[in-house]
């Protein structure tokens, strides 16, 4: 059986014959585990359940044929569990943005500005995909960096040491429109497309990552001076876990039976809303007649009965069977937390302590602590392509006591400098401290400068 994995030994030398390879590379990651979770977990992100939107009413005749119960309730609720639980993890770690050590020369700020403007949400994009899909990618594109997630791009790694040595990136508008296909090596990029007949042709040749134009001053033209290329592969995998699979796997079939205990529950309300009638002494009536009867019952109320013969009309209506649901529904909801090492926000009691809060927070801690390892490699390895050794560090977002928080700082005052009080008010971010502390200083010296001056000597002569 042919592996959907794709080497980088497979790639064949001669350059004809690069197309035909690049296409056979996103058939068998479009038809790998991989990719296939992958677009599993996005229709959950949705919140799109395909278990449940393809879930049937079914009943067995007598005869044991199976057949779909039309007269049942339709009602199909998704829940936004997978996207919950994912959302907080990442940004748990994510959230604050990412800001670095600084090691030797090359200084805190230094290293996030050269990362560009938008960085931060670009990692929140790569750890968010990481987690649902399994792995993420990040490409170094010149002065940014662009994400690329499983659904939209091919790892071609090397058999023997396991390192990704090249990938593809595909996309298309919809059916209706051509495959665009960029190979990404070592040594530049090459772009292909589907053209007549969905064959696939080279559209542009290799380029260098990094272009230096120059304008002709004498005909205007901008034309290209020098290129070069990364010490290695501009793309670097980041995983979500060590267990190196989409979040999906393991909690589809517990968000399942969630979704489907609550769309039962929804469905069985509005059937037994329904008032069902036995009339009594009828048996002259045919189909046709009850359903005449039974429209005129609801349009006017009112029902004529013969009773002289034992005939009468009894109306039933049913009780909804949730206490057992409801109890479910609660047990799976905890269990999916639980397992998933999240947080919640329902467990934790108003005016809870800070020690209670941590503990509830420590399983979250755990998992944060496997996730972030992973973001910090794929950051490393991202900066060691600009030749920058710095380290990552990140500023988990949690819930504490406020009040609690705030009277430790201040019982701690009288050890602390002005600045370092500043920071560890929680009700004060990071970055409003610099203008506080500028703030104050120039508070201070200009009650220095109001303050009247006593010379020395009429000092000596008061006292």
């Amino acid at each position: 059986m042919t592996s959907d994995l794709v080497t980088y030994q497979e790639m064949p030398e001669a350059e004809g014959e690069l197309a035909a390879f690049v296409r056979r590379a996103v058939g068998r990651h479009m038809n790998g585990e991989t990719y296939r979770n992958a677009v599993l977990a996005d229709e959950y992100y949705r919140q799109r359940n395909p278990t449940v939107r393809e879930f049937a009413n079914v009943l067995f005749t007598a005869k044991g044929e199976q057949v779909e119960d039309f007269t049942a309730s339709r009602l199909r609720i998704a829940s936004n569990l997978f996207k919950r639980l994912n959302v907080q993890r990442c940004m748990y770690s994510l959230g604050n943005g990412v800001s670095f050590v600084g090691d030797g020369e090359q200084g805190p700020d230094r290293t996030k500005a050269a990362l560009g403007p938008g960085f931060d949400d670009e990692v929140r994009r790569l750890g968010l995909y990481a987690l649902l899909h399994g792995v993420s990618f990040a490409f170094w594109n010149l002065d940014h960096a662009d994400v690329f997630p499983v659904t939209q791009f091919v790892p071609i790694w090397d058999e023997n040491t396991g390192v990704l040595r090249a990938g593809v990136r595909f996309w298309r508008l919809d059916s209706k429109h051509p495959l665009n296909c960029v190979l990404y090596e070592e040594d530049g990029y090459t772009a292909f497309a589907e053209r007549e007949g969905s064959v696939l042709e080279r559209v542009e040749e290799k380029r260098a990552y990094k272009t230096t134009y120059a304008e002709v001053p004498a005909d205007g033209l901008v034309v290209a001076v020098e290129e070069e290329n990364y010490s290695s592969l501009p793309i670097v995998p980041v995983w979500g876990s060590d267990a190196k699979q989409s979040t999906l796997v393991g909690m589809r079939d517990g968000i399942d039976a969630y979704d489907l205990i609550k769309s039962g529950l929804a469905n069985d309300v509005q059937d037994c809303a329904e008032v069902y009638w036995i009339v009594e002494n009828a048996g002259g009536m045919d189909d046709a007649d009850l359903q005449r009867y039974r429209d005129r019952l609801k349009l006017t109320h009112i029902a004529n009965a013969d009773t002289t013969d034992g005939g009468r009309i009894v109306p039933y209506t049913q009780e909804v069977p949730y206490a057992a649901r409801k109890e479910a529904l609660a047990q799976i909801k905890a269990d999916l937390y639980e397992d998933f090492g999240a947080l919640d926000v329902h467990t934790v009691a108003a005016g809870a302590t800070n020690d209670h809060i941590d503990a509830a927070y420590q399983p979250m801690d755990e998992e944060a602590d496997e996730f972030e390892r992973h973001i910090r490699e794929g950051l490393r390895d991202l900066l060691a392509l600009q030749g920058v050794d710095d380290t990552p560090v990140f500023r988990r977002n949690r819930i504490s006591n406020v009040r609690e928080q705030a009277e430790m700082v201040a019982m701690e005052a009288e050890w602390l400098d002005l600045e370092t009080i500043l920071r560890k008010l929680p009700n004060i971010a990071p970055e409003e401290v610099p203008a506080i502390m500028e703030r104050l200083g120039r508070e201070e010296a200009d009650r220095m400068s109001a303050a009247p001056f006593v010379p020395a000597a009429e000092e000596a002569e008061e006292e």
